[in-house]
């Protein structure tokens, strides 16, 4: 009868990705904040758009790291 173990592999790549997530979680909003505070300036909608997509990345990144640490704990 074989145990059942857990993927090394996937866990480290699982809080990689957790990892990412939370430096993103810091500058994206970060970012955004420098975004709106500097709304005359002409570069105000380039900055919010990389604040967005950081915050969105923020969220792909911990939903994906979430997802391969389940992978590597659960899957047979």
């Amino acid at each position: 009868m074989e145990t059942k173990r857990t993927n090394k592999d996937l866990l480290v790549k699982g809080i990689q990705n957790m990892g990412i997530c939370l430096v993103l979680m810091f500058t994206g909003p970060t970012i955004l904040y420098l975004a709106f505070s500097n709304q005359d300036k002409p570069t105000y909608i380039l900055v919010l758009i990389i604040a967005i997509l950081l915050c969105l990345g923020a969220v792909f990144f911990l939903f994906r790291g979430i997802y391969i640490i389940m992978q590597s704990l659960f899957k047979d």
